[in-house]
């Protein structure tokens, strides 16, 4: 009769806590939830969570109750790595497997009491139940991942933060406690670039962005395999999991050896590699790291297989989304110039149109001899004024058409708004638009090309211009700080109505009649490509202020590897 009342005891406490777990969405919490109740209904004085990671000689306690108790840490360590140490009869411990394999255990002490077999079977059932919850949580947690990443691409995000959002992804999937890094193949090129790292072993930022790995024809083929790679080092070379000869992938990928913070020399000893391939071609790969052999488990290249093909779609999509933007640049460049034609031709128009009866009444002066000292002074300065219209508007459009072959990796802000301010201010004064430009006398340079620059200076000023009524004000305003540069556009115009203003920023928006509303979103583009960004405030009858923040050229120069 007692055995009977303590089953249905047992299985009415499993229930309570099934049905518990089944609503809690981090692990942590599950295991301290567990312990807790399972304390409480064996009556334990003293109750622990202990795990056994690779590279430890002993267990870490979790998670005690009460949190000043004493536990024989060697005790539990042989329990996790399964070797059966002898138990005192006071102990009960549990093992609780996660990511596939042997992670940890639940144990308790109760000085005044011997358990038995029945209290040891349903420690094992009740560490069972707590194991099937962690694993739960884990799948959940892919699974909001890959929601996460999805997300992040219909927002149209910055390559770069695509880039790190993958890699976050990774790490609270795989936990690994080395670095991971995301290496894009680079094309016509036999060779990846890193494009992303995270070091977990130190706060520093990685040095290895920009890094060239060549691909050898044997690289090639096993990355074009299709399969996730699990390496772990023996001695100074690496071991497939699976006995695969592919240590040359390895090889390939172990560039993360250095001097950790406190001198200590920082290895991979266990990695995953994973191509990253479409149906098109290989697109890259993810590198996942941890310091110790053995410690990346079969689990982990199961979890990084479900993820990387979303990885290399998103990617993929990215690239042609890149190479569609590099288009668009263009073909809005040449539209620009198109457009900058139109609007000055009236403008150089009207100097010409000026300069012509002052030269033929000088010539009708001259023949019938009554030219007059003082006129034709008068007449020469009026063409001079005239010829000297023309040639700052051409001299603009000529700069800004010759920066467009010279894409280098930085630019000057005053040069850039002198070439846009050239081929604009005389339509502005024609339309007694005051245009104030305030520039410091030192401005360091930023990391965007000075084409690029002048692209995103001519769009601004136009839009400004053509918001701006007769007798209206723009004011450009340049500020230096200690990494970046800021320069806000301001125009005393309509506005934009608040309705519109979300949407400015999308491709192919426009309320001008004759738009195409590529502009901004251009404009945004170059400046993401810059690490930069671009926000716009407006108020419907008080105008529009556009303000833009680029870091300085110097600190957004990474070294150059080869």
């Amino acid at each position: 009769m007692l055995s009977v009342q303590r089953e249905l005891a047992a299985l009415k406490f499993l229930d309570e806590l099934s049905a518990h777990l089944r609503d809690v969405r981090e692990p942590h919490k599950a295991l301290r939830h567990a312990l807790r109740d399972t304390r409480e209904f064996f009556a334990a004085a003293h109750g622990c969570i202990a795990t056994h990671r690779a590279g430890r000689e002993q267990a870490d306690l979790l998670f005690t109750l009460p949190k000043d108790a004493d536990w024989d840490l060697g005790v539990l360590t042989r329990f996790i790595r399964h070797t059966h140490p002898p138990l005192q009869r006071d102990m009960l411990i549990g093992s609780v497997r996660r990511r596939g394999g042997a992670w940890g255990a639940i144990a308790l002490i109760a000085p005044d009491r011997t358990f038995d077999r029945e209290d040891r079977r349903l420690i094992a059932r009740i560490a069972a139940v707590l194991s099937s919850a962690v694993h739960r949580i884990d799948r959940d947690r892919l699974l909001g991942v890959r929601d996460r990443i999805d997300r992040k691409i219909m927002e149209q995000i910055h390559p770069k933060d695509l880039f790190y959002q993958i890699l976050d992804g990774i790490r609270s999937l795989t936990l690994y406690d080395h670095s991971s890094a995301l290496l894009i193949r680079e094309e016509d090129q036999a060779s990846l670039r890193v494009v992303a790292e995270q070091i977990a072993w130190t706060k520093a930022k990685s040095e290895r962005i920009g890094l060239r790995l060549p691909i050898t024809d044997e690289t090639a083929a096993l990355l074009q395999s299709e399969q996730v790679y699990g390496f772990d080092r023996h001695g100074d070379g690496w071991r497939e999991w699976r006995g695969a000869p592919a240590s040359a992938l390895a090889t390939l990928l172990d560039y993360n050896s250095g001097d950790g913070d406190a001198g200590e020399r920082v290895r991979e000893g266990s990695m995953l590699c994973a191509p990253l391939v479409t149906r098109d071609s290989l697109v890259g790969v993810l590198k996942i790291a941890a310091r110790y052999p053995e410690q990346l488990k079969p689990f982990d290249a199961e979890l990084v297989e479900h993820f990387r093909s979303q990885a290399a779609i998103a990617i993929q999509n990215l690239h042609r989304a890149e190479s569609l933007r590099a288009r668009v640049v263009t073909a809005e460049r040449k539209h620009a110039m198109a457009d900058l034609a139109r609007s000055v031709s009236h403008d150089v128009n009207n100097a010409l149109g000026s300069m012509l009866p002052l030269v033929q009444q000088m010539q009708a002066d001259l023949k019938s001899g009554v030219l007059a000292p003082t006129v034709f002074a008068e007449d020469l300065e009026h063409l001079q004024k005239a010829l000297q219209v023309c040639r700052r508007i051409f001299g603009g459009m000529l700069t800004f058409s010759r920066n467009a072959a010279r894409r280098s990796g930085s630019g000057q802000v005053r040069r850039a708004l002198d070439t846009a301010s050239a081929i604009l201010k005389y339509g502005m004064s024609r339309s007694a638009i005051e245009l104030q430009v305030n520039v410091p006398d030192e401005v360091p340079e930023v990391a965007c090309s000075q084409s690029d620059l002048e692209q995103v200076f001519l769009n601004l000023l136009t839009n400004a211009r053509e918001a701006t009524p007769h007798g209206g004000r723009i004011t450009v305003s340049v500020h230096a700080s200690d990494r970046t540069v800021e320069i806000s556009i301001a125009d005393s115009g309509v506005g934009i109505p608040a309705e519109n203003l979300p949407r400015v920023l999308e491709p192919f928006f426009t309320t001008k009649p004759h738009g195409n509303g590529l502009g901004l979103s251009i404009c945004r583009s170059v400046l993401w490509e810059a690490d930069g960004t671009l926000t716009i405030h407006s108020v419907p009858g008080d105008g529009t202020r556009v303000s833009m923040v680029l870091p300085q050229a110097m600190l957004q120069s990474q070294p150059q590897w080869s």
